[in-house]
């Protein structure tokens, strides 16, 4: 299986790293994809997958929450970041970008604007998106709209909607849904939602470690090997093997990122 979308350059792995990616290799994960969020963290996200070569993968780009007055800077950096990494480790996306009006609207304009500026990287540079969408779903997908049939797809991540929401976002023909350990919560009605209305051609694994632990390890940090907890829930919900979750899943990264 492939985690999708980790934080392993972050400041809580520092301690571990070695271990959880041990860990993470035991448990059958193949590969480790690494979003950056803003400046600083391009270049921890492109030395963790320096030390770790063919197994993290890097993906570079501003994180809405991480928008300011300055982005304009800010992106003409990373662009540069990522127009060298067509060089080892070469960048795999472009992410984590996107909108995010849960806590405030404060830099709404800017958020559009930067997102808008990302999604068009993504098509003059053939790279997909990993996109991140908090309480702002229709003005995503009225930017999106405009590059439909543009863009070369991406994973719309943490996805945690209803039945609208899912088949909204699936209109993007060539995007997946990121699914992490929010499906394992007792709350939560994402194994009813999806068996509904998303095939699993259309969704990818995901821990967005180390946030959001699956069940068991719910309240703790997360890591790439609980990514397994999510295909065991994810096959449960879809009334398929395990194998067959690995294998689905597998086959729609390498559609979706050429990997």
């Amino acid at each position: 299986m492939i985690d999708t979308h980790t934080h392993l350059d972050g400041e809580e792995f520092r301690e571990d790293l070695p271990e959880v990616i041990s860990r993470a290799r035991e448990a059958g994960i193949t590969q480790v994809f690494v979003p950056a969020i803003d400046l600083k963290s391009c270049d921890t996200v492109l030395s963790l997958c320096r030390q770790y070569p063919d197994y993290a993968r890097p993906m570079l780009g501003l994180h809405p929450e991480e928008v300011r007055s300055d982005w304009r800077e800010v992106l003409s950096k990373i662009k540069e970041k990522i127009i060298r990494g067509k060089e080892p480790p070469n960048i795999l996306a472009i992410g984590e970008v996107g909108l995010d009006y849960y806590w405030s609207r404060e830099y709404e304009r800017e958020q559009i604007e930067a997102f808008e500026e990302q999604v068009r990287w993504s098509v003059e540079m053939r790279l997909p998106l990993m996109i991140h969408c908090r309480k702002a779903q229709n003005e995503m997908v009225s930017l999106l709209k405009h590059y439909k049939d543009d863009l070369p797809g991406g994973v719309f991540h943490c996805f945690t909607g209803n039945e609208r929401e899912a088949l909204e976002l699936l209109q993007f023909d060539r995007f997946v849904l990121g699914i992490g350990g929010v499906l394992t919560f007792k709350k939560s009605h994402l194994p009813e939602v999806l068996p509904q209305v998303v095939p699993l051609s259309r969704i990818v694994l995901e821990t967005d470690s180390p946030y959001m632990a699956p069940v068991p390890h719910r309240g703790k940090r997360n890591e790439s090997a609980y990514v397994v907890e999510v295909a065991r829930r994810l096959a449960e919900a879809y009334g398929v093997s395990l194998e067959e979750i690995s294998t689905v899943t597998d086959a729609n990264v390498k559609r979706v990122f050429g990997v």
